[in-house]
This record gives C-alpha cells, sequence and structure tokens, in this order.
C-alpha cells in the first residue's frame, strides 16, 4: 500500500477518488441547505436527523474529515511534484500555452477553499459540536426549548455581509477549482476518455451550478432577514 502512494499513478488516483468523495458529500450538503429557503421546518427536521443519527456522527463523520484533511495533504504534495516537473521542462514548452490558469494554479484556490472550510467549521461544526457533545443537549431546541434551531442559527450567520462576502468570494473560487478538479478526477481513473463529451458537460453543471446554488442561499437568507 505504502509503494501504491509512493507512485505517481497511485498518488493521482488516490486524489481523484477523495475529490470524488468530497463531491457527493458537498452535492449532499447543498441538498440540505436549500430546503432552508423553501422549507424552514424542513431543513430543521433534516439538519437535526443528520446531527443526531449514529452513523452519520459516528461513521460518515470522521470518514468525512479524514478524506477532507487527506484531499488537501495530497493536493499540495501533488503540486509541489509538478510544480518541479514544469521546472524542468519550462525551457521547451511555454506553461502559459500548454495548460490553463486554473490548472497551474489549484493550489491557490485549495488554500482559500481550505481557510473556508476553517470558517465553515468554526461558524457552524464546532459550536454544534460544544452543543451536543460538551453541554450534552442533544434534543436540536432553542434555548427557550421551542423549536428546532438550525434554521435560526444559520440565518443568524448570514446576517454580517463580511461574512457573506467571504463566503461568495470562496464559492467563486471553488468553483473555479471544481472545473479542473471534476474532470481531472475523471481522468485519473480512466473515465473522462470513454464518456469525454459526458463528462465535460456534467463538470460544467457540477462546477458552476452547485457554488452558485450556495451563493445564493447565502445571499437570499442575508437579504431576506
Amino acid at each position: 500500500m505504502s509503494g501504491f502512494f509512493k507512485s505517481s499513478i497511485g498518488r493521482k488516483y488516490a486524489m481523484a477518488l477523495s475529490a470524488l468523495f468530497l463531491m457527493v458529500f458537498l452535492l449532499q450538503h447543498f441538498a440540505i441547505n436549500i430546503l432552508s429557503v423553501f422549507s424552514p421546518d424542513v431543513f430543521n427536521e433534516a439538519s437535526h436527523f443528520m446531527g443526531t443519527f449514529w452513523a452519520v456522527q459516528f461513521v460518515l463523520q470522521p470518514i468525512l474529515i479524514f478524506g477532507v484533511i487527506f484531499h488537501f495533504v495530497m493536493g499540495f504534495i501533488l503540486e509541489i511534484k509538478n510544480n518541479k516537473a514544469r521546472q524542468k521542462s519550462y525551457v521547451k514548452n511555454n506553461g502559459n500555452a500548454n495548460s490553463t490558469w486554473m490548472s497551474r494554479n489549484m493550489l491557490l484556490s485549495g488554500a482559500v477553499v481550505l481557510a473556508f472550510l476553517v470558517l465553515h467549521f468554526i461558524d457552524f461544526w464546532i459550536p454544534e459540536i460544544n452543543v451536543k457533545y460538551v453541554q450534552g443537549d442533544m434534543s436540536g431546541l432553542l434555548p427557550s426549548g421551542e423549536g428546532f434551531r438550525y434554521y435560526e442559527e444559520l440565518v443568524h450567520k448570514f446576517e454580517n455581509p463580511l461574512r457573506v462576502g467571504a463566503y461568495v468570494l470562496a464559492f467563486v473560487l471553488l468553483s473555479l477549482h471544481l472545473l479542473h478538479g471534476f474532470s481531472s478526477a475523471f481522468q485519473s481513473i480512466g473515465a473522462n476518455s470513454i464518456y469525454k463529451k459526458s463528462m465535460k458537460g456534467l463538470a460544467q453543471v457540477y462546477a458552476i451550478g452547485l457554488p452558485v446554488g450556495f451563493i445564493f442561499i447565502a445571499l437570499y437568507h442575508h437579504f431576506t432577514h
């Protein structure tokens, strides 16, 4: 197994699988968050289920955290090795002519997305862990004891225009990151060459549509509350 990760192909394959896993999580995360626009009650119920169901909390959540850490660490390793390879071939090739700006700056966009994840954890995940496992309150209710608190907390976080601006910027860069990363992930596992046209269209829909959806959620709550 260690030899697999030491090889260039092995690292790219592992990176691709972690990327695909995180993209599935993003889609699931969006599916729940968009409910807050249409039905606060349904959003509260879905959030409470995800926040208390044992399989999500003690199986999927640790896997997700590991996947995030693994993806970014592997991304930094691959970027460093790719930069070294580019420097060796720079005399023969014009980097700007042979690759897109996004493919040459995945490390930059990835670093910004990672910073956003830290903000997101501070805003939502850490307070949730504190309430449930430090204070020992698994009810999900408001301090008054009436109704679930998830929707109220979401709306409160999006009141600050600076925080909303940070979210919008992060999702714009996430879109750019995904535009290259989606097709690259499928190419690494060999699916891109088989379904090239379909994968290109799906990549564009996902990489643009999903971040735009998250931006819409943030702006909707900012301007309607």
